[in-house]
């Protein structure tokens, strides 16, 4: 009987193991394994353009911005900044996306700016603020839409998604990295929250359905 009772108890013991490295591996608690395209036979893309002219084509540049930034492990706090970029060691999620641009030459708080004047009835935007209008996921989808290389939603075709590339879901927005998981779904470069662990994670499925996929032109 008491054989019996140890077997069980170790039986429980090796499925409650199981079970917590599951939920760790869902939520990204233990780093999964990161794979290059060429693991998958994926030639990696290359801009033409380098609008910064520092010798590095703007895909290349942009990608470089945002682990740039995301390297100075900015806090996440949602607020408004007089200075347009925040300045403060916080940010949100459409800040990767900006100072990964601004690497690359994009000021992209004057371009949505722009934008927004040229283009009114395409924001839905009551009083512009170009100190905010370009940190918000909804605003940038629309400027992204019709000034960006627009890509395939489905993560099915995986050679279609390359490193550098923004990606939209329902209020949130991050970077492609030239990271993939098993499957070959590139991993997200992205600032979800105040008890996100990684800024590079294998979280792309996670965000739920891609609503918008660009590449900068």
């Amino acid at each position: 009987m008491k054989i019996k009772k140890i077997t069980a108890a170790v039986f429980l013991l090796g499925c409650l193991g199981i079970a917590a490295f599951v939920w760790a591996s869902r939520i990204d608690l233990i780093p999964s394994k990161g794979y290059s395209d060429g693991d998958f036979q994926i030639a990696t893309y290359h801009s033409p353009n380098d609008q910064d002219g520092d010798g590095i084509d703007d895909q290349t540049d942009l990608l470089k911005g945002v682990k740039d930034y995301i390297a100075t492990k900015p806090k996440y706090k949602s607020k408004y900044y007089a200075t347009g970029y925040p300045d403060d060691g916080y940010g949100v999620c459409s800040d990767v996306v900006a100072f990964g641009l601004l690497g690359a030459g994009y000021d992209l708080q004057a371009l949505v700016d722009g934008d927004v004047k040229e283009n009114p009835g395409l924001y839905d935007i009551d009083i512009p603020d170009a100190n905010i209008d370009f940190r918000r996921v909804r605003n940038l989808q629309v400027y992204f839409d019709h000034n960006a290389i627009t890509l395939t939603t489905d993560l099915g075709r995986i050679d279609q998604f390359q490193g550098g590339d923004i990606v939209i879901f329902k209020n949130h927005i991050g970077i492609v990295s030239d990271l993939r998981n098993k499957d070959g779904i590139p991993f997200l470069i992205h600032h979800a929250g105040v008890f996100q662990l990684r800024y590079q994670e294998n979280a792309m499925e996670k965000q739920g359905p891609v609503l918008g996929h660009y590449r900068i032109s």
